[in-house]
């Protein structure tokens, strides 16, 4: 969508660590980081991306990201994701 700033999670299957980042083109960049052309992920791939919010402008996505490296950032992106990482699957009727 146009107009928006995203704020991403991804998940390092390498190292099993998250890395935090920000966009206006969340595809484009997503790309780049599994090509290996955005250094600070680089050694980290492969990646997968867990975890996006939209923002409506690129100071709420920054202030965002930041928020995700901060202890209670990753708390509450602990208790986000909690299925994703115990592999919960909810039971389908």
């Amino acid at each position: 969508m146009k107009g928006f700033y995203y704020t991403y999670i991804l998940y390092s299957e390498k190292d099993g660590q998250n890395y935090a980042g920000y966009t206006h083109d969340l595809n484009l960049r997503f790309e780049l980081h599994c090509k290996g052309n955005v250094p600070s992920t680089k050694y980290r791939r492969p990646l997968k991306l867990i975890y996006f919010e939209a923002c409506l402008s690129k100071e709420d996505a920054l202030k965002r990201e930041k928020y995700f490296k901060t202890h209670y950032g990753k708390m509450f992106l602990k208790n986000r994701l909690k299925s994703y990482f115990t592999g919960f699957q909810p039971e389908t009727k």
